[in-house]
C-alpha cells in the first residue's frame, strides 16, 4: 500500500498545529482552540487510515471485461445493422425487420447491411406491453395536465410509436463504505441580557458493508440518460438468458457506450446511496455535514442486458417531443409543452382568490395594522401563492429526472455497520445580546 503523510491541522480553522513541550493540550495559534493531545493523536491516526482507504478506492476496479459474450455464427446471420442516413444512429434488428422511420429523427430512409462485431448480451427482458397498450398509456399520461395545450392532444401522431430493445449495463457490487461527518450540538444558557450558545463539535466516523444488485446504466449515447433513469426500475424477475429470437419484429439499439465508460455513473449512484446509509446513523445532533468519504469495491461485476422500450417522437409547433414507455411495466416518461395563456390565467386566478383571504388573515392576526400594511401583506401573499401554483402545474408536465442514487438496488438487509465512533473535538461559544423593548 502506498505511504501517506497527514498534516496536523486545527479542526476548527484548518491552520497548522504544533505540540508544545510540557503542555497537555494543543493550542491553535490562530483561533485559540484547545484540544487534548490524546484527542489529536486519535484524530490524526484516523486521518492516516482514511488516506489508506482513499488509495484502496483508487485501486478498486470493475470487472467490465466480463460483461456480455460472443454471438454464434447462426445468431450473427440473424442480425442486421441499420444506419440512419440522416442522423447516423446505429440500430440492430433481426434480418426480417425493416425500419420505415428512424425513432430518433423521423427520417424514413433506412439502409440495411450485414451486422457483425456486437457483443452478445447476457440477458434480455422481453416486451410485455404491445403497441395498443403503449398508445393507451400515452393518452393516460396526458390526463390531469391542466397546462397542456388542447391542440397537442388532438393533433398528436400516436402512430409514430416504435418498439426498441435498448442496451443496458447492469452493475453488481459488494462495497465497504466509510465516511466522516462533522456534527454540532448546541447548549443554550440564557441570562437577563444575553443568550449564550456553547456548540460542541464532534468528529463522527462511520464504516459499513453493503451490496447492490443490477444497477442499470444505459449503453446508448443516442438515448437520453435522464429518460432511461426515469423509466426504471425494471422487474428483473422477468429477465431471461439472451436469445436473438426475442428481437424478432423489433428494432434493437447497438450500444455505443461501453461498460468501462459507464462506470462513473454507476459509481456516482453507489457512492451517494452508501454515504446516505452511513449519514442516517449519525443522530442526536443539531447539525451534521459530511467531511469526506471513501468507497472500496470488495467485489464488482457487470452484465449486459437488452431491455424493452416504446419510443414516441412527435412535434408540436415545430418543436420535437419524445416520450418513452417501459415496455415491461408500462411506465411512461416525458416532458409535455404548456399553454402560455393557461400558464398565466390559472396562477392569476389563484392569486385573485388568495388576495382577500390573506388580507383578512393578516387583519385578524396583527394588532392595529394600517390599511397600507394589510394590502402590502395581501399582495405579497397572493403573488407567492400564484408562483407556487404555477410551479405545481408546471411540475405536472414532466416526470423526467436525473437519478443520482441506487437505493432501489440496495440489497435488503445487506447494510452492516461495522464502525461507529463519535469523538468530541472542542467547544465554541457564541454570545447574542437580547434586544430590550422600549415601552411607549
Amino acid at each position: 500500500m502506498a505511504e501517506s503523510t497527514v498534516a496536523y491541522k486545527c479542526p476548527n480553522c484548518k491552520a497548522p498545529l504544533s505540540f508544545k513541550p510540557g503542555d497537555d493540550k494543543v493550542t491553535c495559534e490562530y483561533c485559540g482552540t484547545e484540544i487534548d493531545i490524546a484527542t489529536v493523536d486519535a484524530m490524526f491516526e484516523k486521518e492516516q487510515e482514511r488516506a489508506a482507504k482513499a488509495q484502496a478506492e483508487k485501486e478498486a476496479k470493475w470487472a467490465t471485461e466480463d460483461a456480455g459474450g460472443q454471438f454464434t455464427a447462426e445468431e450473427t446471420e440473424m442480425m442486421r445493422q441499420f444506419t440512419c442516413s440522416a442522423c447516423g444512429a446505429a440500430l440492430v434488428a433481426d434480418g426480417n425487420t425493416m425500419a420505415t422511420e428512424c425513432v430518433y429523427c423521423g427520417n424514413p430512409t433506412m439502409v440495411p447491411s450485414r451486422f457483425d462485431g456486437m457483443i452478445k448480451p447476457d440477458y434480455v427482458i422481453p416486451f410485455k406491453k404491445d403497441k395498443k397498450e403503449a398508445v393507451a398509456a400515452l393518452k393516460k399520461f396526458y390526463e390531469g395536465k391542466i397546462l397542456l395545450p388542447n391542440a397537442f392532444k388532438s393533433n398528436n401522431r400516436v402512430q409514430d410509436i416504435q418498439s426498441m430493445y435498448v442496451p443496458f449495463w447492469l452493475f453488481d457490487a459488494e462495497i465497504t463504505a466509510s465516511a466522516v461527518f462533522e456534527a454540532e450540538e448546541d447548549h443554550v444558557t440564557e441570562t437577563e441580557d444575553e443568550r449564550i450558545i456553547d456548540t460542541a463539535h464532534y468528529d463522527c466516523s462511520r464504516e459499513g458493508c453493503m451490496s447492490f444488485t443490477r444497477i442499470p446504466v444505459d449503453g446508448s449515447d443516442k438515448m437520453d440518460d435522464d429518460y432511461m433513469d426515469s423509466i426504471a426500475p425494471f422487474d428483473y424477475s422477468d429477465m431471461v438468458e439472451f436469445s436473438a429470437a426475442y428481437l424478432t419484429g423489433y428494432l434493437a439499439d447497438k450500444y455505443d457506450v461501453d461498460a468501462e465508460a459507464s462506470v462513473p455513473r454507476a459509481d456516482e449512484r453507489i457512492e451517494n446511496s452508501a454515504v446516505g446509509q452511513l449519514r442516517n446513523t449519525v443522530t442526536g445532533y443539531d447539525r451534521v455535514s459530511e467531511k469526506e468519504h471513501y468507497i472500496v469495491k470488495d467485489n464488482g461485476s457487470v452484465s449486459y442486458a437488452m431491455v424493452p422500450v416504446w419510443i414516441l417522437t412527435t412535434k408540436y409547433e415545430k418543436k420535437p417531443y419524445t416520450f418513452m414507455m417501459n415496455g415491461q411495466t408500462g411506465k411512461v416518461v416525458g416532458s409535455l409543452p404548456y399553454d402560455k395563456t393557461k400558464a398565466l390565467l390559472y396562477p392569476g386566478a389563484a392569486g385573485i382568490i388568495l388576495l382577500p383571504i390573506v388580507y383578512f388573515l393578516a387583519k385578524a392576526l396583527i394588532d392595529k395594522p394600517s390599511s397600507g400594511m394589510l394590502w402590502g401583506i395581501a399582495i405579497v401573499g397572493a403573488i407567492i401563492g400564484a408562483v407556487l401554483v404555477r410551479m405545481g402545474l408546471m411540475a405536472q408536465l414532466s416526470n423526467v429526472a436525473h437519478e443520482t442514487h441506487a437505493d432501489h438496488y440496495l440489497d435488503e438487509g445487506s447494510f452492516n455497520l461495522t464502525e461507529r465512533d463519535d469523538t468530541y473535538l472542542y467547544t465554541t461559544t457564541r454570545v447574542e445580546r437580547k434586544s430590550k423593548k422600549n415601552d411607549d
